[in-house]
């Protein structure tokens, strides 16, 4: 018999912590392998950029339609099983990666990322209340900071395993048109690493099923129909205004971290497909500060309004730096190793600064004062995560079908209002708990 939640803090809550930041790793490296996939198959599949927009639309989509349903998956086998059964979605998704690469359609990349993004909903709806309820809700987001750290750890990571296993030989290919034979080539180096990514996320899974990981305690009222919780939950501004801005803030954090690939390719910048992991180090850093000033020194709402400003800032900085100027690439040199990246690209990795604490901040600042409502409400937050479907969509076309380096410069504008609304609900939406 599974011991209760309860009776497991008594003892530790190390053991679970463990746990969770590995499957928080899972999460992170399966994500932001997109940042690096994302131009590598624009290249292979000689895709437009609203075309390579897709590939990243079509893996956040599947919240939308999948993270209500995992809420009640959840109810009906508990968070530990939820967590199981999102991985084995996870694996057959990697498995879906083989045919779609020996085949080159598109199609078929696109429903590899529909399943990846469905597995990944159901795992996220059932490992995010574990953060948040397994200590005091005061210190909540300096946990969810610890497992921030193991997600964008993992995505500084995914890229650099991306770039060394798959395009560490087609470096040369940068700005030139690629032969059949290079383009199959390309292909088939994708099908062993997701093979081998599948396997291990496969086995992961059965191990979380086999964990002493404890069971999180329900009222009996959330044993009720998702249906029926939907407006009684709704009628807390602090979640609705909440989930606006999740949507907007996994916008603009897919935009930084999963776009600067492909604005690196239009720069003709050799290894693009690391670039992703410049944005996730920057966040690292991020959430390093938020564990060490969240809540001693500085409240969820400040850390929260700071990061908003910062994101208002560092927009329109992208939008107006110079391309032809390197002067922050050559005033880090020291840190880069004299690696030459243009202004605005780095400007767009320091966004992971800006994005770290978002959410660590608005997850729990939402989830506030539901009480039995907080499976539901975590399921509608993580549907905010449907933003990142439409974040590089939206850039896209701001950014024009010319594919030139200048027009997706222009096209990040879109960030600019995202981080308005965040600014907003930092300053009174979260402060709102009533609509009277």
């Amino acid at each position: 018999m599974e011991m209760s939640l309860t009776e497991e803090k008594k003892q530790s809550n190390a053991l679970p912590m463990v746990i969770v930041a590995g499957l928080f790793f899972i999460l992170g490296f399966a994500t932001w392998l997109n940042g690096s996939l994302m131009p590598y198959l624009q290249q292979i599949l000689q895709l437009t950029p609203f075309q390579a927009s897709l590939i990243i639309f079509s893996f956040y989509i599947a919240v939308t339609f999948t993270a209500l349903p995992s809420a009640t998956i959840i109810r009906k086998v508990g968070y530990k099983n939820g967590m199981a059964l999102g991985m084995a979605t996870m694996m057959v998704a990697g498995l879906l990666f083989i045919p779609a690469a020996k085949t080159q359609i598109f199609a078929l990349f696109l429903f590899a990322q529909l399943v990846m993004g469905a597995g990944q909903t159901l795992l996220q709806t059932a490992v995010n209340p574990y953060v948040v309820r397994i200590g005091p809700e005061e210190s909540a987001a300096a946990r969810i900071s610890i497992m921030g750290i193991m997600n964008k750890g993992a995505g500084v990571v995914a890229p650099i395993v991306f770039t060394a296993l798959i395009l560490s030989g087609f470096t040369d290919t940068v700005g030139t048109e690629l032969s059949q034979n290079q383009i199959d080539d390309m292909a088939n180096s994708l099908i062993l690493p997701y093979l081998g990514m599948a396997l291990f996320i496969g086995l992961l899974g059965f191990a979380v099923k086999k964990s002493p990981l404890p069971e999180l305690e329900q009222d009996a009222d959330d044993q009720t129909e998702t249906k029926g919780q939907l407006k009684e939950a709704l009628a807390h501004p602090n979640l609705a205004f909440g989930v606006i801005a999740l949507f907007l803030y996994v916008a603009v954090e897919v935009i930084a971290g999963d776009t600067i690939g492909s604005f690196a390719l239009a720069l003709k910048v050799e290894k693009y497909s690391v670039m992703t992991s410049y944005t996730m180090v920057c966040m690292v850093i991020g959430y390093i500060l938020g564990i060490a000033l969240i809540p001693k020194f500085i409240s969820q709402e400040a850390a929260l309004t700071a990061s908003a400003i910062l994101g208002v800032v560092l927009s329109l900085g992208i939008v107006f730096a110079d391309n032809n100027s390197f002067a922050i690439a050559n005033g880090l040199s020291f840190i880069l190793g004299g690696v030459q990246l243009p202004d605005p690209l780095m400007l767009l990795a320091f966004l992971g600064l800006a994005n770290a604490i978002v959410w660590p901040a608005v997850f729990p600042l939402a989830l506030s004062g539901l009480g039995k409502l907080t499976s539901v409400g975590s399921a509608l937050l993580v549907m905010g995560i449907a933003g990142g479907a439409f974040g590089p969509m939206f850039w896209s076309i701001a950014s024009g079908s010319s594919g030139t380096a200048e027009a997706a410069q222009s096209g990040y504008i879109v960030m600019l209002p995202c981080y308005l609304f965040i600014l907003f609900y930092a300053v009174k939406g979260c402060k709102m708990k009533s609509w009277k």
